[in-house]
């Protein structure tokens, strides 16, 4: 109710306002998107051409989001976020933008947005020395109703008041966050177009920390943590598996034609093959999928194919097909996909029931030239956790090239 309030707030102060003065879009922006009683801040960069296009970049520290779908009409943007089915409407005011943010395969997703001209997401207040936050610490999340905990592994550096870093957990990491340290309090936000994920925490005399986790329109999570160098997450290829009874992988699902197909297909014999449990809503998928499209281009003539099965957010094969063919297009992808059903895990789970379930978008299965079972990796952390992320590589190509000389 607070959001519609003050999304017809923001309406008003639009329709009673002088005439707008003529604004220069290019250049960096804040947005914040309103949610929870919270603000969730992030950076853009506008860039428009002399043509009359608009071109666009969400910024979270080393990571650019090219957003090149933007159509202007009279004072209004409408912005297309990347490969998901959501979008940014907003006014064009007095060096202001206001509207909307909405997720359109999700019912009643509106959340009010604006932006303001800046360089920094967070604004600092205050004057004390900024506490030390960087280095690995141990964390444990919370959800507050069921009780449910999730472990986790936060890496952060800082220098001066500006913070960086991320979280990652059994299912894969909380991506590029960038923040601010002020006194003993610090804040981290990131935005990939999906995930607007805002983290506030205090450090404690005891040198631990106590924060919250606020996700999106309504997902809460309070947080602790304290500092472990050896902090260290579960083996990623030991959290799922075949069930007792099975002894390998099976499945015949429709490709983008509507065509089986199955892994006892022609195709498939005699080379390693990879299967993506993935679905083009889930923004850690799509680092997966980019790392998976660079490493198939280097070696698709190895004896190898790649299967991507598509979970998406509606059981729709039509708007499945929408979705992947504006994946494919995105990053240019030359692997198959397979519509294998809808984005709930224990669905998912149903349509692959040999393994003990589906934990986590993205989940890799690979299969040795003689269908056998090799490794079932659950999670992705991408290039967001830099060492792991480069160690997680260094493993892959060690596992995949003994594989493709046997």
């Amino acid at each position: 109710m607070k959001n519609l309030i003050l999304l017809g707030l923001l309406v008003l102060l639009f329709a009673c306002s002088p005439e707008k003065e003529k604004i220069d879009l290019s250049g960096k922006w804040i947005g914040e998107i309103s949610m929870q009683d919270k603000t969730m801040p992030f950076e853009m960069q506008i860039q428009a051409e002399k043509d009359g296009s608009i071109k666009a970049e969400i910024i979270n520290g080393e990571e650019e989001i090219v957003l090149d779908e933007i159509k202007k009409a009279n004072d209004s943007l409408h912005i297309p976020l990347h490969i998901f089915d959501i979008t940014i409407d907003v006014k064009i005011g007095n060096n202001v933008l206001a509207g909307t943010y909405t997720k359109h395969y999700e019912e009643d997703y509106v959340l009010p947005i604006t932006f303001h001209k800046g360089e920094n997401r967070f604004k600092s207040n205050s004057e004390k020395e900024p506490s030390d936050f960087s280095g690995k610490w141990e964390v444990t999340f919370i959800e507050p109703k069921e009780k449910d905990t999730t472990e986790a592994v936060g890496i952060f550096e800082q220098n001066g008041t500006t913070i960086k870093g991320t979280f990652l957990t059994p299912l894969g990491d909380y991506r590029y966050l960038v923040g601010i340290a002020q006194g003993n309090q610090m804040k981290l936000s990131t935005f990939d177009g999906n995930h607007a994920f805002l983290f506030e925490a205090e450090l404690q005399s005891d040198n631990t920390l106590k924060g919250d986790f606020y996700s999106g329109k309504e997902w809460y999570e309070s947080w602790t943590a304290f500092r472990n160098e050896n902090a260290e997450l579960p083996n990623p290829d030991s959290l799922t598996y075949l069930k007792k009874g099975y002894d390998n992988i099976y499945f015949s699902f429709p490709n983008l034609e509507g065509e089986k197909v199955s892994l006892t297909d022609e195709k498939y014999q005699d080379k390693v093959v990879i299967v993506q449990i993935f679905g083009t809503w889930c923004p850690n998928c799509m680092d997966e999928t980019k790392f998976l499209t660079q490493w198939y281009d280097r070696n698709k003539d190895r004896g190898v194919e790649i299967i991507g099965l598509a979970y998406e957010s509606k059981d729709d094969f039509d708007y499945a097909k929408s979705r992947v063919e504006k994946m494919i297009k995105k990053y240019d992808v030359k692997y198959d996909f397979l519509i294998a059903g809808t984005n709930d895990k224990e669905a998912a789970s149903k349509t692959l029931p040999m393994l003990n379930r589906v934990i986590s978008f993205p989940t890799m299965i690979i299969l040795d030239k003689n269908g056998e079972l090799v490794s079932i990796h659950t999670g992705f952390n991408g290039p967001g956790t830099g060492n792991y992320y480069d160690e997680f590589v260094k493993n892959f190509n060690s596992k995949m090239d003994s594989l493709l000389i046997e």
